[in-house]
């Protein structure tokens, strides 16, 4: 049964007492964070007070959803291949990379991906990323997914595919059970995915290697399909991480 939709949370911090079952949760093995951005407020755009007034007031605070992955996806979301060449504002610079929303509406077009005014809960599943550039944790930012929008009723829109801290949980929240698939996410973050490369920086096409489940994957990462509690890890360059974690711990409710 499809779930009571609800607006998209305040694009902010956690707060003490708000949705505590999201605060970072500890994963099997011992992958640190390493990226200094990682835990930093992004700019004060995001301190819509008005927007968030409202978000608040509409009984976000505090909800913990139950995923509804059970349901059978029908269909791809995406149709077609992504054309890295031609997605505008892809990031070229090393990893830490920024959540990278200014871009983001006009890259959407071509991810079969949506601005919506809330979060649409009839299909909801999370994955969890880790990432590493030359061995090294790369953060994966909040907000990725997650713009301001005049046009928007809450001054806020937000896609099927985003994050929500820099837990490394990928949500997806749709209105109808369709295959998302892990270059979606990528093409919104603006950091390219392919078979060979991760990034576009130099060096991002070098020794590139993946895992799902701690079980090593051949082909290309953009075509996974995201199912739930996948763990995901991608390893570009060299050394390779020693430890590749197989599971990760979500909390309650996911």
């Amino acid at each position: 049964m499809a779930k009571k939709a609800r607006a998209p949370k305040p694009p902010r911090a956690p707060q003490s007492g708000a949705r505590t079952v999201q605060a970072p949760q500890k994963r099997s093995g011992s992958s640190p964070r390493t990226s200094s951005s990682g835990g930093s407020r992004r700019p004060l755009y995001w301190a819509l007070g008005i927007v968030g007034a409202l978000l608040v007031a509409g009984g976000i605070a505090g909800i913990v959803v139950a995923s509804s992955g059970k349901s059978k996806p029908e269909g791809y979301a995406l149709r077609g291949a992504i054309s890295w060449t031609d997605l505008p504002g892809l990031q070229t610079s090393k990893p830490p990379w920024s959540a990278n929303t200014a871009t983001l509406p006009a890259r959407l077009p071509s991810l079969g991906l949506q601005a919506l005014a809330q979060e649409q809960l009839a299909f909801h599943i999370h994955q969890h990323l880790d990432l590493y550039v030359d061995g090294q944790h790369v953060s994966v930012p909040r907000y990725i997914g997650i713009f301001p929008d005049q046009s928007s009723q809450t001054g806020v829109s937000i896609t099927e595919v985003h994050t929500h801290y820099t837990d490394g949980i990928v949500h997806v929240e749709s209105a109808k059970a369709l295959k998302y698939v892990l270059g979606q996410f990528f093409g919104e973050w603006g950091v390219r995915l392919t078979s060979q490369c991760m990034g576009s920086f130099n060096g991002s096409c070098t020794n590139l290697r993946w895992w799902v489940n701690g079980v090593r994957q051949h082909g290309n990462p953009a075509k996974l399909v995201l199912k739930p509690h996948d763990e995901i890890a991608i390893s570009v360059g060299r050394p390779v991480p020693s430890h590749i974690p197989s599971s990760y711990s979500f909390p309650q409710g996911y």
